[in-house]
């Protein structure tokens, strides 16, 4: 897929192999890239996701600073509106872009990321709503990193197994175009094959958080 820049920023090449970011990845690091050409998670792709790890640590601090839940409330909404307005203003010069993790998709991604924590503090800790609604979120938020890990890891082998020989597609891509394309198409049938992703690792990992199984790093 090629990016194309916003008229008038002056973004220059922002397909996969032609930013920078890839240029530089292919002269350190050429032979050892996961696309081949570039690499989503490179070098200069790296810096600006600790930037979001570090936006992550800073709300959990905030959190937990020990000030009223109204005014932490409010601090988590203000901080996510101020770094949504920001990337979508940094966005007309440094388009956000997930590949390439750039800083205005930092901003806006962390941003959103907030909005929403805001809202449910507000919902659950302020307002005390708890419900059978929640139990999705309680069962991948506590066992976050091994849904992570073992989701992205099934991933891969499903894409490494052929169906049809050496010349054949992957399992991944057949279960994709044959349970979900076949009758949904292109969009809403991604969108289908994901959310059946999701729910599948729901019911996975709800055996381990009824049986208080966390595992943590």
């Amino acid at each position: 897929m090629t990016l194309v820049p916003v008229p008038g920023s002056g973004a220059g090449d922002l397909s996969p192999e032609g930013n920078l970011a890839a240029w530089l990845d292919r002269a350190l690091m050429e032979g050892h890239l996961y696309r081949g050409t570039w690499d989503p998670e490179g070098i200069l792709s790296s810096l600006p996701a600790v930037g979001t790890s570090l936006l992550g640590i800073f709300a959990g601090e905030w959190l937990l600073s020990g000030r009223p839940k109204e005014v932490l409330t409010r601090g988590v909404l203000r901080a996510g509106m101020a770094l949504v307005l920001a990337g979508l203003v940094w966005n007309v010069w440094f388009p956000i872009n997930k590949n390439l993790w750039t800083s205005s998709y930092v901003l806006f991604s962390a941003g959103t990321g907030l909005i929403l924590l805001a809202a449910l503090y507000w919902v659950v800790d302020l307002r005390g709503r708890r419900g059978p609604w929640l139990t999705p979120l309680l069962v991948y938020g506590t066992n976050a990193i091994t849904v992570f890990v073992l989701s992205g890891l099934m991933t891969r082998v499903l894409g490494r197994i052929r169906v049809g020989g050496d010349e054949g597609t992957s399992l991944y891509g057949w279960i994709y175009q044959t349970l979900f394309r076949s009758w949904a198409g292109d969009y809403n049938g991604s969108l289908a094959f994901a959310l059946s992703y999701v729910i599948l690792w729901q019911a996975l990992m709800t055996p381990l958080y009824r049986k208080r199984i966390f595992i943590k790093l």
